[in-house]
């Protein structure tokens, strides 16, 4: 007899909650509906989405969004394999790379054993393995926020690394991840490049030589089009199919046609991304100099934010601070970091606006 039946045996009442999957949500930035602030609180890019996407948006046929949308993605797929030149088998894409990611872990993650990924990282990784029931163990950076590829070399059910890690902005060398996949080969390892496109080098070459290696982007950050949810992900063609038998056997239709059609057209436009994620971090260059004129301490930057602290202010003190100057910034209550804000990076303007408001406070 299972316990319930016992309980209900004796005549004990049962609650519906006691089936209920319970979890600490992930909590994401403010979207603050205050007007005439300064938000540089979730990493979002401070330019306009491509031309090309104003263009395409022009030419939408409002009469076809009485259709379900392509569920293959194709014209969406297309040019992404197109602008990375690897096949489209090659290719997986979803809401946002946070829906590619979670729909990895439902799939990838089914062992026994733990998955491994950094105490101080990307904080959803830890809820999906909860969501999931995936055993995980984080694993501590060292003291200067960096990864030690021999942590990562035990037994596991497989390894998640941000590359740039977020909150720290810290990049770890291609050959130091190729050391972690090639030390995993019998696990899917995840490398999360959200950020990969403002400093770090990809691992994406690596794909056709390790066929147990998933890397993941997203248009949130570098194609300026975080408000339409798009994510995308590269691997081998038999993890892709995984992926997509795992996609189609949860919800076949998760892009809608918006989304297709703006992302294709994005993705098409080579010469606008590069010059604005040149741009993001050409002011990221300076504010890191005006930062550290202010007797600020970070760690090198690869990403399009900077996440530091200041020795003789607190974190909390400093964030309240500019908030109550319009200036919104980000700031983890954990351990290691609460002292620490991460700074988005917006124009040249909102950052210099930033700068006279930190000389006020220190």
């Amino acid at each position: 007899m299972t316990a319930d039946y016992d309980r209900l045996q004796k005549g004990e009442s049962m609650s519906w909650e006691e089936n209920v999957r319970k979890v600490v949500p992930y909590v994401p930035g403010e979207q603050p509906k205050i007007k005439n602030i300064i938000k540089l609180n979730t990493n979002e890019n401070p330019y306009s989405p491509s031309p090309f996407v104003y263009k395409a948006y022009e030419e939408v046929d409002l009469d076809d969004y009485r259709k379900y949308p392509d569920p293959t993605c194709s014209v969406l797929v297309d040019s992404i394999a197109d602008f990375y030149g690897v096949k489209k088998e090659n290719v997986f894409v979803g809401v946002g790379s946070d829906d590619v990611l979670a729909m990895a872990f439902l799939t990838f993650f089914n062992s026994d054993k733990p998955i491994l990924f950094p105490d101080i990282t990307y904080s959803f990784y830890d809820v999906w393995a909860d969501l999931y029931r995936i055993p995980y163990k984080q694993i501590p950076l060292k003291d200067d926020f960096t990864i030690d590829p021999e942590d990562y070399k035990g037994e596991n059910g497989g390894v998640v690394i941000a590359n740039p890690n977020a909150p720290t902005g810290v990049k770890l060398p291609l050959e130091a991840i190729e050391e972690i996949i090639k030390s995993n080969r019998d696990v899917v390892v995840i490398v999360d490049e959200a950020y990969v496109d403002f400093g770090a080098e990809s691992a994406l070459p690596l794909i056709d030589k390790y066929d147990n290696l998933l890397v993941v982007r997203t248009y949130s950050k570098s194609r300026s089009l975080a408000g339409l949810r798009i994510g995308y992900a590269f691997g081998c063609e038999k993890l892709i199919k995984y992926l997509l038998d795992a996609k189609f056997s949860f919800n076949s239709y998760t892009m809608n046609m918006p989304s297709l059609t703006l992302g294709a057209a994005a993705m098409r436009d080579r010469e606008y991304f590069e010059k604005t994620t040149a741009k993001v971090v050409e002011t990221r260059e300076r504010f890191k100099v005006e930062l550290r004129a202010l007797g600020f301490e970070f760690a090198d930057s690869a990403t399009n934010f900077v996440f530091a602290r200041h020795p003789e202010r607190s974190g909390k003190e400093i964030f309240e601070y500019l908030r109550s100057n319009g200036i919104i910034v980000r700031r983890f209550d954990k351990p290691r970091i609460s002292e620490y804000l991460r700074i988005s990076i917006g124009t040249d303007e909102e950052m210099d606006k930033l700068i006279s408001a930190l000389k006020e406070i220190v």
